[in-house]
């Protein structure tokens, strides 16, 4: 491509490049490609608000909506034409304004929602093109063990006091920059010669480790976002805040300060992490306090020697919040209240650390977890600050650092895998082969699938979380069964739903054999896209060797295709136009036709481009048998158009109409398809083409005409462009593509429905019913040597001792992201799961279950919050653990909609065989 380099300034202080909107999108996805190609520390990246992008992929002709949230704050965006955007406007992401030198981003927005990141060269590229700002650099970095990349949107943001005059200044530093680059910071701010200058972890206005200037990052270090940093400056010999004393002159205790990481010191001074001095002398740093009145995890380490309990309190201590961290608080109260996970923690286990183990964090994930647990359990009711073991999680799982919002249950799942992987008493695990079940018995397999289970998997975790499952699998071809046992540690269970909607979808027949005709039916609200497929096709007697094509349609073109059977029908916005296109399953495997159409008068069409022509008309859709030139595309186009004729312009009287009428109309409207080709193409219009047509890419610009001989170039999906003049108007009934229904009309009357709710059992037989695989989780037969759309059906064989349930509430698809709040109604005592344990062999134990922790999540996806509920055992008291704060709350007040993942024990059965409530006698409650 050829950019010239002349440009003028336009209306909206941008520069005007002579680029059309097509190259503007093509250079940015070469720069974005070739910036992704090239991934390393420290590439530049700049924020650009998604207001300000989503226009401009509108402009470019991009797919916009991958990323919407069903609270309103982004709506899903339509690609096509418009108009080009004016300069970068970043002001609705910024805190503090355009003008401020330093522009701060706000901190709850959310990438993909708010804002989008793009490498330098693209930034460099689009400013120079439209200008604005502020311009917003972020630098990767590459986090974790796993050295995973990412952008850090939100540098570490610390506030440094002065312990001379109490002033209060703010330093903003990546969490990867190094100790070193911390001193280098703050004593160029202050005017402080390094050498006597000494900076404290002041978390929570209390002093806890010095901070000694080496290679040692930030992250290393545990500081966390908007947190105290302490400066003393030596003067005469003496700190400005008192040798030996905390900030409210209290003694302190010396302890020698040695990084973490560090094997060896030099010369008495102290140790760094690189293993070289730091050559500002190490009387500068005489000692380090652990004076920690909030309960910092890592201060006094009690070692793995066992421990008591901390009297009446033991269990009532919260856990502070590090910055959108009550996810992980939520989640880590539930388990530090799971009695034998407390129980296991509180005794040495010293020996059952693996460290060698390759699948586990070298056993320090287990140490951590460990460590906080016997702190919340020995603190009284002081609030335990989990700085150390949010640093671990950051370190071995990079997905859940930075100060975003996270899913508890997501949090659970790594926890319970990562401890059992850190404890597992398997050193060696064997390789172990597993063998099909070949008609044998069930028990026979189940149990030789859990020993083979056992060979390899072997931990508290194990011990007491972990079930097994029975999975059928039958072929819908040769009716294959495949029977496997496999372990399970939680169950994800979906919240089926009563509620319906009404929808309304035009169906076009993709042979052209009749008019497009709309049907409203009903589906289940939070049904998915085969459930309208199934309506639909019973609505319009859909045969069985047909099946439906699913499209919106937006601005005469189609927007997008609903291709995915499990996409949610939340996705479809009520104001939407839906169309189906009813084709021959044979078709699926040819050619895909897509046929828009654009129309002008004469007059004006003679002083257009062609691409400046409006696109008109709902899109058809047909298929091409071995197309060969343009003739095919043009017999195509006249099939698909037939049943819109008028009467006055039908062929002559001698041709066959095929005796019955077809979707209800006239046969004087309609020909076959036979007598259309054959007549049209040759008696009428001889050797020319019937209309005039050209083949186009996705945005309609790049047009080539097509002619009756000449060779076109087929792809798996072609496009073409139909032009309409006053001869088409004439001879067509064009009103049947014109107005669309909307997919459904929200009347002002429509009374508001009561709040669904559902039992726990309905979810759990959701969850258990028999159903087919997705076309994107296909099994392979062995016997058809195919990938296969098997049926599968979930049993429950083995129950653990502590069963999680997770609702899932949250529903994420490309187009949409949901919750749902309905009511589940769960029992807290007596739960029986008698009915649904499928072995015949009940001697491991009652199926009988009582609740003893919830988490909780409030609001909606952009700012929710979790919480918990935990019942402390020995003294049957249920409390609310809400960050920090902990406060009793009734048995009656527990069963909310908020419930998200329910913690269930078992109840061991009592002398008189009692088996509690059923599933049935709840299902009536």
């Amino acid at each position: 491509m050829t950019i010239l380099d002349s440009g003028y300034m336009m209306e909206n202080g941008s520069i005007e490049l002579p680029c059309t909107p097509e190259q503007e999108r093509k250079i940015v996805q070469e720069l974005t490609d070739k910036a992704e190609s090239n991934l390393r520390e420290g590439n530049l990246y700049y924020v650009i608000s998604n207001r300000w992008f989503t226009g401009w992929q509108r402009y470019t002709g991009q797919s916009i909506g991958v990323h919407v949230f069903n609270e309103g704050s982004t709506e899903a965006q339509h690609s096509g034409t418009s108009e080009r955007p004016g300069p970068i406007d970043n002001s609705d992401i910024v805190a503090n304004g355009n003008g401020n030198d330093d522009p701060q981003l706000v901190r709850t927005i959310e990438e993909g929602r708010d804002y989008v990141l793009v490498p330098e060269e693209v930034w460099e590229r689009l400013y120079g093109w439209y200008t604005g700002g502020p311009a917003l650099p972020r630098k990767m970095i590459s986090a974790g063990d796993s050295k995973q990349f990412s952008v850090e949107v939100f540098p570490l943001c610390l506030y440094l006091i002065d312990s001379r005059d109490k002033s209060q200044n703010v330093v903003r530093l990546s969490k990867k920059a190094s100790l070193h680059d911390l001193y280098g910071t703050v004593c160029q701010l202050k005017g402080v010669e390094p050498e006597k200058a000494r900076i404290w972890d002041y978390f929570n206005n209390v002093k806890h480790t010095a901070l000694i200037p080496s290679s040692q990052t930030l992250e290393e270090s545990n500081l966390q976002m908007d947190q105290h940093i302490l400066l003393e400056v030596q003067i005469d010999g003496f700190w400005s805040s008192g040798i030996g004393m905390d900030s409210t002159g209290n003694n302190m205790a010396l302890v020698p300060l040695e990084p973490s990481r560090s094997p060896v010191t030099i010369a008495g001074g102290p140790a760094l992490s690189n293993g070289h001095s730091s050559g500002y002398g190490s009387n500068i740093y005489p000692g380090i306090s652990l004076n920690s009145s909030y309960g910092d995890m890592e201060d006094g380490s009690h070692g793995l020697k066992p421990v008591t309990r901390g009297g009446d309190r033991a269990g009532l201590a919260g856990l502070q919040n590090l910055g959108n961290t009550c996810f992980m608080n939520s989640a880590l109260q539930c388990l530090v209240h799971t009695p034998p996970i407390v129980e296991y923690f509180l005794q040495d286990y010293t020996d059952e650390i693996n460290r060698q183990n390759p699948l586990g964090m070298h056993g320090e994930l287990a140490l951590a977890f460990g460590e906080l647990l016997r702190k919340l359990w020995s603190s009284g009711r002081v609030p335990v600050a989990p700085r150390a073991f949010k640093g671990k999680l950051a370190r071995f799982a990079p997905q859940f650092s930075g100060y975003n919002q996270h899913d508890s249950q997501e949090l659970l799942a790594f926890l319970l895998d990562g401890l059992h992987e850190d404890l597992n008493r398997v050193k060696q695990k064997p390789y172990i082969e597993t063998k099909d079940s070949d008609g044998r018995p069930d028990e026979e397999v189940a149990d030789e699938f859990w020993r083979y289970h056992k060979a390899r998997n072997d931990s508290i975790i194990v011990d007491v979380c972990q079930g097994q499952y029975k999975s059928t699998l039958v072929c819908p071809v040769c009716s294959k069964i495949s029977i496997t046992f496999d372990p399970f540690m939680y169950l994800s269970l979906p919240l089926p739903s009563t509620a319906t909607r009404t929808m309304t979808v035009t169906v076009f027949y993709g042979d052209g054999s009749g008019l497009p005709m709309p049907y409203t039916v009903t589906v289940l609200k939070h049904g998915c896209c085969k459930d309208l497929m199934l309506a639909l096709g019973a609505a319009c007697c859909l045969s069985d060797n047909e099946f439906l094509l699913l499209a919106e349609v937006y601005e005469h073109r189609i927007y997008r295709y609903l291709e995915n059977p499990s996409e949610l029908l939340g996705s479809i916005k009520d104001d939407e136009h839906i169309v189906a296109y009813r084709l021959s399953k044979r078709a699926a495997d040819l050619t895909r036709l897509e046929i828009s159409h654009r129309y002008l008068e004469k007059s004006i069409l003679d002083n257009l481009k062609a691409g400046e022509r409006k696109l008109f008309l709902t899109p058809l859709i047909t298929f091409l048998e071995d197309p060969q030139s343009g003739s095919d595309i043009d017999q195509a186009v006249s099939r698909m158009l037939s049943p819109l004729r008028r009467k006055a312009f039908l062929p002559s009287a001698t041709v066959n109409y095929g005796g019955e009428p077809l979707s209800g109309h006239s046969t004087q409207l309609v020909p076959t398809m036979q007598s259309m080709e054959t007549t049209e193409s040759e008696e009428m219009f001889g050797n020319e083409l019937t209309f005039q047509i050209c083949t186009t890419d996705d945005r309609g610009l790049s047009c080539r005409p097509i002619f009756k001989d000449s060779p076109v170039k087929f792809s798996r999906v072609t496009k073409v462009l139909v032009d309409w003049t006053d001869k088409e108007q004439e001879m067509y009934d064009a009103s049947y593509l014109k107005d669309l229904p909307e997919v459904h009309k929200s009347g002002l009357t429509v009374k508001k429905t009561k709040q669904e709710a559902i039992s726990l059992f309905s979810c759990l037989d959701a969850f258990l019913k028999e159903e087919p695989l997705g076309p994107d989780d296909m099994w392979y037969c062995p016997r058809c040597k195919e990938h296969r759309q098997a049926t599968k059906k979930l049993d429950l064989w083995r129950l653990p001792d502590i069963l999680v349930f997770h609702l899932k509430r949250f529903s994420y698809s490309r187009w949409l992201k949901n919750k749902l709040d309905t009511f589940v109604n769960f029992p807290i005592r007596n739960l029986d799961l008698s009915k649904y344990v499928k072995s015949k062999e009940a001697s491991e134990g009652s199926h009988i279950y009582e609740l003893y922790a919830i988490s909780n999540h409030y609001g909606g996806l952009g700012g929710g919050h979790y919480s918990a509920y935990c019942k402390l055992i020995d003294d049957n008291r249920w409390y609310h653990f809400d960050d920090s704060h902990v406060s009793p709350v009734s048995e009656d007040e527990i069963k909310t909609s908020a419930a998200y993942v329910l913690f269930y024990r078992r109840v061991r059965m009592q002398p008189d065989g009692y088996m509690g409530e059923t599933s049935q006698s709840f299902r009536a409650a």
